[in-house]
């Protein structure tokens, strides 16, 4: 029997190559919503952040994840990020 091939996502903050579980996707939609995609799935260019609150607050300082999806992030969608992180 074949084993499946795990898919691996770099993590835009700490530059790690992660299973896709272990990661988080945000997305910046068509509209210029900025979202935390849960499914994966979401339509937009999507950057991947470990699921590590460290990591988030990183994140936050250096401004990375905006430079990557090259727009503006909200403050509450940091904090639904991190809610979703906490779970």
């Amino acid at each position: 029997m074949k084993t499946k091939k795990v898919p691996l996502r770099s993590c835009v903050i700490t530059k790690e190559q992660l299973p896709k579980q272990e990661l988080l996707r945000i997305v910046r939609t068509p509209e210029g919503e900025v979202k935390a995609d849960e499914t994966g799935k979401l339509n937009g260019r999507g950057a991947y952040i470990k699921k590590d609150v460290s990591v988030l607050e990183k994140a936050i300082k250096s401004k990375l994840l905006e430079k990557r999806l090259e727009c503006t992030i909200e403050d509450s969608v940091y904090e639904e990020i991190r809610q979703i992180i906490e779970k």
